[in-house]
C-alpha cells in the first residue's frame, strides 16, 4: 500500500493531523507526519528551507522510498518543492492551502507584520489563542494547539518561502497534483495558474474545492479533507500501480465536475462570520 507523508502549515506541529491520520488508518493506508524545522518537537532549530525538504526526503525513505506527499500552507510550498527536487520519490501530491505565489506583493507586508509581532513580549501568544478559539471548533483547536505554536517562526519561514518558483517547480515533475483549496482561503488566487503549470509536465493535475472552508481547511471541514486526500491516495496508488489500490473503492463519494472537485463540508462546522 502506497504511504502518506503530511506536512503541516506553519506555527503548528504533526498533531494537525489526527484526524486523517486516523481515516488514513481506517482505510488501511500506512502515514507518518514529521515535524518541519521550527516546529512541533524542533521548536530549538531555526527554519531552513533546505532542511525542511530534506525532512520530507528522510521521511518518504523511511517508509519505503515512495510515498504521496501531502501539505498545508507552509507544508503544501515544501511537498511542492520536494516533488520537484525529488521526482523519483514523488507518488504524487496534494498541496493545500498554497495556491498563492510566495513572489506575492504582499509577502513584504507580511513580513513587516511578523516582524513587529514577534518583538510582542508574548510573541503574539494571547492573538495567535485568540484567532484559533475563534475560527475553529473545539476539538480543531486541540489538535492544532496540542503540539505548541511556533511564534517565533513566520519571519524564517516567509523570508525562505520566498525563494520558491511554486509554477516551475510544479513542471519539473509529472506525478498526480490535487490543489486542495477551502472555498473562502485568502491563498486561492493563483489555483488556475498552478493547475496549468501541474498540467504542462502531462501530469494528472485537479483542483478540488472545500466548500465554505477557509484557509485551514483539514481542521475547518476534516471529513471532507480526508475524502479529497483518500482521492488523491486512489490517483497516486492507481498512477504508480500499486498492488491492492482501487480508486473506484477510495473516492469517498468526490464529485466530480472538470477539474473542479466539490467536496460537502461536516455537518455542524462552524462557519465563518
Amino acid at each position: 500500500m502506497l504511504p502518506v507523508v503530511l506536512l503541516h502549515g506553519s506555527r503548528t506541529s504533526h498533531t494537525m493531523w489526527r484526524r486523517q491520520l486516523a481515516s488514513l488508518r481506517a482505510a488501511g493506508v500506512p502515514a507518518v507526519a514529521p515535524d518541519l524545522p521550527g516546529h512541533g518537537a524542533r521548536r530549538a532549530a531555526r527554519f531552513e528551507l533546505d532542511e525542511a525538504v530534506e525532512t520530507v526526503r528522510e521521511a518518504v525513505d523511511a517508509v519505503g522510498g515512495r510515498a504521496l506527499v501531502a501539505g498545508l500552507s507552509l507544508g503544501g510550498y515544501v511537498a511542492i518543492e520536494h516533488r520537484a527536487r525529488y521526482p523519483g520519490q514523488s507518488a504524487g501530491l496534494l498541496a493545500a492551502s498554497c495556491s498563492t505565489s510566495p513572489d506575492t506583493p504582499l509577502r513584504a507586508g507580511w513580513l513587516v507584520l511578523a516582524r513587529w509581532i514577534e518583538r510582542w513580549p508574548d510573541r503574539g501568544a494571547r492573538l495567535n489563542d485568540l484567532v484559533v478559539r475563534g475560527l475553529l471548533d473545539p476539538e480543531s483547536a486541540r489538535d492544532v494547539g496540542d503540539g505548541g505554536f511556533a511564534l517565533e517562526v513566520m519571519v524564517d519561514v516567509l523570508e525562505q518561502v520566498g525563494r520558491l518558483d511554486t509554477r516551475a517547480a510544479l513542471r519539473r515533475a509529472d506525478s498526480p497534483v490535487r490543489l486542495v483549496n477551502g472555498q473562502w482561503d485568502h491563498f486561492r488566487g493563483q489555483e488556475r495558474s498552478m493547475l496549468a503549470a501541474a498540467r504542462s509536465s502531462g501530469a494528472d493535475a485537479r483542483l478540488v474545492v472545500v466548500p465554505r472552508a477557509r484557509h485551514l481547511v483539514s481542521l475547518d471541514a476534516p471529513v471532507a479533507f480526508s475524502r479529497a486526500l483518500l482521492e488523491a491516495h486512489a490517483a497516486a496508488s492507481s498512477a504508480d500501480q500499486v498492488p491492492g489500490a482501487d480508486p473506484a473503492d477510495q473516492r469517498g463519494g468526490v464529485r466530480h465536475d472538470d477539474d473542479v472537485v466539490a467536496e460537502p463540508v461536516q455537518r455542524g462546522r462552524r462557519q465563518a462570520p
